[in-house]
C-alpha cells in the first residue's frame, strides 16, 4: 500500500477505511466478532488510517475500532470526531445539534481515549462546525489537549474556508473531511480546495464512492433498509438513480480501458486530483475491501482526467447530497 501525508507530518496509507456503517447508518451486516477480524484484515493488507466517531453507534463503533485495532496500537492511525450534542439519553445523535463547548470536547476525548484503547487521540475532528462556539475555542481547547499528549493532530469536518483559515491561526490543522467525489464537488466552487493548498492541510473524502451509487450495483429498483441513511436520501428515488445512471456508464467506459471497475475509476480520480488527499470508503467485505484499495494502483492520464472533466461537464447530477 501506497502511503500519503496529511498536513505537515501526519502519514498514512493511500486508501483510508470509513468504518461508521459497521455500527450505524446502515443495515446490520455480519456480527461483532467478524467485523474485528475484518478489521485486522484491513490492517493486513496495508491500511494504516481508520475513521470513527463517538456519535457513530453512537460509541459502538469506537468501542469496535477498540477492540480490533489494540494489537496494533502505534502501528495504525485512528481518527475520530467530536461536535454532538448527547440528547435526553446521554448519547449524541445528529439530530441533537452541535456542541463543541470546551468542555464537552474534553469530556469526548477522555471518553474516546477509553473506547479507543489508546493513549493518544491520532488525530481529533470538530465533526460540524457549532455556531454556538467560535472556532478559535475549539481550536485553541485541541490545542491544549496536544500539548497535554492527549490527541496528536486537529482535524475539521464540512468546515467553511473562512472557519479553516480561523481555526488553523490557532491551531495547525492537519486535515480537513468533507464529502467529495466525482459526482460532488462543491468544495472546488468555494474555495475550500484552495484554501487547503494554500495552508498545507491534507484532504480526507468521505463518501468518495457516493454512498455506494458510484460502485455501479445500485439499480432503480434497489430497496434499502428502514435504517440505511439511504433510504430518505434525495439522490437514492428511483428517478434520480435512473438519471444519474450516466455517471456510472462513464466510470464503466473509462474502467473497460483500465481493467478497472466503476469503483476504482471513481477513487483514482479523486487520487489524481491531489497527492494530499486520502479517500476514506467504506467497505465491510474483504472483496470490497481489495477492489477499493486496488484503485491505488490505477493511473489515470491527463488525457484521461480531461475526457472525464468534458464528460462530466454535459452531465446534470439530480438530487441534493442530503
Amino acid at each position: 500500500m501506497q502511503k500519503r501525508t496529511l498536513g505537515q507530518g501526519l502519514e498514512v496509507s493511500a486508501m483510508g477505511l470509513g468504518c461508521m456503517r459497521m455500527s450505524f447508518g446502515d443495515a446490520p451486516i455480519g456480527d461483532h466478532a467478524e467485523m474485528v477480524q475484518f478489521l485486522r484484515s484491513a490492517v493486513e493488507r496495508g491500511v494504516t488510517f481508520f475513521d470513527t466517531a463517538e456519535v457513530y453507534g453512537p460509541f459502538t463503533n469506537e468501542e469496535l475500532l477498540g477492540e480490533a485495532l489494540e494489537p496494533y496500537r502505534g502501528k495504525v492511525v485512528i481518527a475520530t470526531k467530536f461536535g454532538f450534542q448527547p440528547g435526553p439519553d446521554g448519547k449524541p445523535a445528529p439530530g441533537t445539534g452541535t456542541n463543541s463547548r470546551p468542555e464537552r470536547i474534553r469530556q469526548v476525548a477522555e471518553e474516546s481515549l477509553k473506547r479507543l484503547r489508546v493513549d493518544t487521540i491520532d488525530l481529533f475532528y470538530q465533526h460540524r462546525p457549532d455556531p454556538a462556539v467560535p472556532v478559535e475555542d475549539v481550536a485553541g481547547t485541541v490545542r491544549e489537549l496536544i500539548q497535554e499528549g492527549k490527541v496528536r493532530h486537529f482535524g475539521l469536518s464540512e468546515s467553511s474556508a473562512e472557519q479553516i483559515r480561523r481555526a488553523h491561526a490557532v491551531q495547525p490543522v492537519t486535515a480537513l473531511q468533507s464529502e467529495y467525489s466525482i459526482w460532488w464537488r462543491e468544495i472546488e466552487e468555494n474555495g475550500v480546495l484552495s484554501t487547503l493548498e494554500g495552508l498545507g492541510i491534507g484532504l480526507v473524502p468521505y463518501s468518495p464512492l457516493g454512498r455506494g451509487f458510484l460502485t455501479g450495483t445500485i439499480t432503480p429498483d434497489q430497496k434499502f433498509a428502514d435504517n440505511d441513511i439511504r433510504a430518505k436520501n434525495p439522490r437514492f428515488t428511483p428517478e434520480a438513480i435512473q438519471a444519474n445512471q450516466a455517471v456510472v456508464d462513464l466510470l464503466g467506459r473509462i474502467g473497460s480501458e483500465k481493467q478497472a471497475t466503476p469503483a476504482q475509476i471513481a477513487l483514482a480520480w479523486l487520487l489524481a486530483q491531489k497527492p494530499w488527499i486520502v479517500p476514506i470508503p467504506g467497505s465491510r467485505k474483504l472483496s470490497r475491501l481489495d477492489e477499493n484499495n486496488g484503485a491505488v494502483d490505477i493511473t489515470l492520464t491527463p488525457q484521461d482526467l480531461q475526457d472525464i472533466e468534458a464528460a462530466m461537464s454535459r452531465i446534470e447530477v439530480v438530487g441534493h447530497r442530503y
